[in-house]
């Protein structure tokens, strides 16, 4: 997160928007769980990189299928 940056929420709602896009690779970056003793950080991280797996899966680029 950023100041005046997206929330968690609409990063999962933009991410989500993608769908069907050719999606061939994404990237997760600037966890550190160590600090995070919280765990909410780690928690976003997954279900980011979660969604974005998810988006490789109904890529057309990756499915085979043409856009």
């Amino acid at each position: 997160p950023e100041v005046g940056g997206l929330t968690t929420r609409e990063v999962l709602e933009l991410l989500r928007g993608l769908k069907g896009l050719n999606i061939v690779g994404g990237d997760v970056v600037e966890v550190a769980p160590q600090y995070d003793t919280t765990t909410n950080t780690a928690h976003a991280g997954a279900q980011v990189l979660f969604e974005i797996l998810s988006l490789m899966v109904f890529s057309p680029a990756l499915s085979g299928k043409r856009a």
